[in-house]
């Protein structure tokens, strides 16, 4: 076996996704609550905080400042 053929199996794959998405959703459902219209970096700061922990590598992307532009916005739906 190569090391190049060492991966998780798809089963595998599809878990660590949907725990990420859930960490993801978690973050942004609790700040909308708290901080619905307050400024957008202000939220995007705090997403940030509260990510950075729960993944490996973690860096923010342009779906962070999105999720942090919507709850500014008030449009997300709980």
């Amino acid at each position: 076996m190569n090391a190049s053929d060492i991966r998780w199996n798809d089963e595998a794959r599809a878990k660590v996704l949907s725990d990420s998405d859930n960490v993801l959703r978690e973050a942004v459902v609790d700040l909308n609550g708290s901080m619905q219209g307050k400024p957008s970096d202000e939220i995007y700061a705090a997403l940030n905080e509260r990510l950075k922990d729960r993944f490996i590598d973690y860096e923010p992307g342009p779906d962070v400042r999105k999720y942090a532009d919507a709850i500014a916005a008030g449009q997300i739906e709980a």
